[in-house]
């Protein structure tokens, strides 16, 4: 993924305003332990003096790693990144918590002990699309209201079961006198990683809650191309690691010319000439995102404009 590495490159990329950059894309921020994925949202606003700032997906404030962050108008194009994630949980055995992470109050405790194999047997049952049930403490909404509201009011609410895709999970390690394991997660969106920590025990009969947990991937936002909260300490700073949403949209996208960039503004239908099929499109004019469209036959239907 390319980065806007000067000042005149970001410039041209962004465009000026009031002596300040206005900044257009997509961070790709490393979390650290301890504060909220709101805490990121609220400093970058501060650094950059912009208030159009938001994350695409929540990280538990004891978990680190990849937060994907959108800059200014980049935030109306988080509905076309990838919401794939890929984490490394490391599961401990031989307890369950009321949050079913290290943060919350241990529930039962087993004196059961597991075997690597056993592990490894287990974690095969996790594969392919699963039924989930997310846990109590979470931000999951029923009539209205956030689980984790109910479960500090210690009301009992009724929890329906959620779809998920688990592409793949793999034991990375595993430690038999602790009786931690460290284990790899590919998954869709909205899985949630305690809930596989908490059920793994149950099927393994032992007890199991998250000790730890990293977000190693987001769509197309790897951990080893990730920036540090703390570098990111100027308005400058956060224009240099700003990552072009084109590099990271997995859409088709169509060249526009002068003519069509004047319709595009006035929000009106431009003829399909090159695209196949149809769905959503990114329009680029100038080298920059000018529009998001679908395709529809013959023609071409903005949707969300950008300048």
């Amino acid at each position: 993924m390319d980065k806007i590495l000067d000042q005149n490159q970001l410039r041209s990329f962004a465009g000026a305003q009031d002596d300040r950059f206005v900044l257009f894309g997509f961070l790709n921020v490393y979390k650290p332990e301890g504060i909220t994925s709101h805490d990121v949202v609220a400093k970058l606003r501060r650094v950059t003096k912009i208030k159009q700032i938001g994350h695409t997906g929540t990280l538990d404030p004891f978990a680190s790693g990849v937060l994907p962050v959108c800059i200014g108008k980049a935030t109306r194009l988080i509905e076309f990144l990838n919401d794939d994630k890929e984490y490394i949980a490391t599961v401990q055995f031989g307890a369950n918590t009321d949050t079913y992470d290290r943060e919350g109050e241990i529930t039962a405790r087993f004196d059961k002990k597991v075997t690597r194999g056993e592990v490894e047997t287990a974690l095969c049952g996790f594969t392919g699309e699963i039924a989930q049930m997310p846990p109590v403490y979470s931000a999951i909404k029923v009539n209205g209201k956030k689980l984790y509201d109910y479960a500090r009011e210690g009301k009992n609410v009724e929890i329906k079961p959620r779809n998920v895709k688990i592409y793949k999970i793999e034991l990375l390690d595993f430690d038999e006198n602790n009786q931690t394991a460290k284990i790899l997660v590919n998954c869709s969106k909205g899985t949630y990683i305690r809930s596989i920590a908490f059920d793994l025990g149950v099927k393994l009969n032992c007890g199991g809650y998250l000790a730890n947990l990293v977000r190693t991937k987001a769509g197309m936002f790897c951990v080893e191309n990730s920036v540090k909260l703390e570098d990111l300490s100027s308005c400058e700073i956060v224009g240099q690691n700003l990552i072009n949403p084109q590099d990271v949209i997995d859409l088709p996208k169509i060249e526009i010319d002068d003519f069509e960039h004047k319709k595009v503004i006035q929000g009106q239908v431009l003829e399909n000439k090159s695209a196949s099929g149809n769905g959503f499109v990114i329009l680029i004019y100038n080298n920059k995102i000018d529009a998001a469209a679908v395709v529809d036959g013959d023609k071409i239907k903005v949707k969300k404009v950008f300048l």
